[in-house]
């Protein structure tokens, strides 16, 4: 009798196997995808179908075709290429945005970990007892070492009033490995940041910090340049420490208010193709100085590069995070869910891929935020008496 019910098993199996691939050539003929092509998705539907029939537990089918493609992005090797269910898509689109539901914490990627660099004040995440320095270990029982560095910000972010659970190692003494694991849960609130503000500094020195590249970032950097110009400004600092970057066109805006007259950044495709960004500035105006870290990544690089090969800025801090590719955003047809791909590499004007490799300061200072806004004082001092009138 059992033998009997295995060979029935093994009829419709093979069946449905002969089945799925017969749809599956129909289909690819039609279309005119190549045999290969074919066989691929005949395979793909013939394990599906094994699995939702004869899996020893019922399966959403949702959960293995969404299951199966994060797969098939997985397999490229790129952190930077990621499927979005619908969720996280609609989240990524609302990323740049300049206010969005969240905790208000800065992160940063290191060494395989997510650690807070920040707590901004007010913030759900400074009320939770968040400090700088607090690792992520993971959200919402997510191991944040599974996720990519995005994917830990995205789960994170979500509808104001809401709740996200952390569980956040703290270290006692990092060196003898000890620490203490805590789960926080803290509720969303509405996070309003201002991703570029300006100050004046001593002796005419002009401070402009970019914090990352949003929607609005060129508009508020346009304004607190002029604002620093009309209080007489000799020189300016622009710190780009702790910027993972953010909108390409946002990065060029900037970049052409400050960037000497020729290439800012050449995007290169696959297929060789080349998309190339320029400045129409006659001349840098001013004595300048960047400061970065190994945080800043993709655009604040396009622009630090764009900056120190055109001789237009002296660089100060250390190696940059080294993201020299671009990815393309879309959402997938007849879906709700989306798809970042990198899709090509990006060069500096000299030609210089930083990917995996990143920008190298003029000026390395490895000390301490304060020293490194010390050290970039000082060796705007020295570039703004280079050309005062004696």
């Amino acid at each position: 009798m059992f033998k009997d019910k295995y060979k029935l098993i093994g009829v419709v199996l093979a069946t449905a196997l002969v089945s799925s691939a017969a749809t599956a050539a129909g289909l690819m003929t039609l279309i005119g995808a190549n045999q290969q092509t074919v066989l691929d998705l005949a395979r793909f539907a013939s394990l599906k179908n094994y699995i939702s029939t004869q899996y020893v537990e019922p399966v959403d089918d949702k959960v293995l075709i969404e299951g199966a493609l994060a797969g098939m992005v997985n397999a490229l090797g790129d952190k930077h290429s990621v499927y979005l269910d619908a969720k996280r898509f609609e989240d990524l689109k609302n990323h740049t945005d300049a206010a969005f539901g969240g905790i208000g914490v800065v992160m940063g990627y290191r060494e395989g970990t997510v650690v807070i660099l920040s707590v901004m004040e007010g913030t759900p995440g400074e009320t939770a007892g968040l400090l700088p320095e607090d690792e992520i270990v993971s959200v919402e029982g997510s191991p944040a070492a599974e996720l990519t560095f995005e994917e830990v910000a995205l789960k994170i972010r979500g509808e104001v009033g809401t709740d996200v659970t952390l569980t956040v190692r703290r270290y006692e003494d990092k060196a003898a490995g000890k620490y203490t694991d805590k789960e926080i849960k803290i509720t969303r609130d509405l996070i309003h940041v201002k991703t570029a503000q300006g100050q004046m500094l001593e002796d005419g020195i002009g401070y402009l910090r970019i914090s990352s590249f949003g929607s609005s970032t060129d508009k508020e950097f346009k304004e607190a340049l002029a604002q620093l110009k009309g209080e007489n400004m000799k020189g300016l600092i622009l710190d780009l420490r702790l910027n993972h970057g953010g909108l390409l066109t946002t990065c060029v805006e900037i970049s052409k208010e400050i960037v000497p007259k020729g290439p800012i950044v050449s995007i290169v495709y696959r297929d060789g193709s080349k998309e190339e960004f320029t400045s129409q500035l006659e001349k840098a105006e001013l004595p300048m100085v960047v400061l970065i870290d190994g945080d800043s990544a993709s655009a604040s690089e396009i622009l630090a590069g764009a900056l120190q090969d055109t001789g237009a800025a002296t660089i100060v801090g250390v190696t940059s995070y080294g993201k020299g590719s671009v990815q393309s955003i879309r959402q997938l047809p007849g879906t709700k869910d989306g798809l970042k791909l990198t899709v090509a590499k990006y060069f500096t004007p000299k030609g210089r891929s930083i990917n995996g490799v990143g920008i190298t300061p003029d000026i390395v200072e490895d000390r301490g935020k304060n020293e490194q806004l010390d050290k970039a004082i000082e060796v705007l001092k020295s570039k703004i008496s280079a050309v005062s009138p004696k």
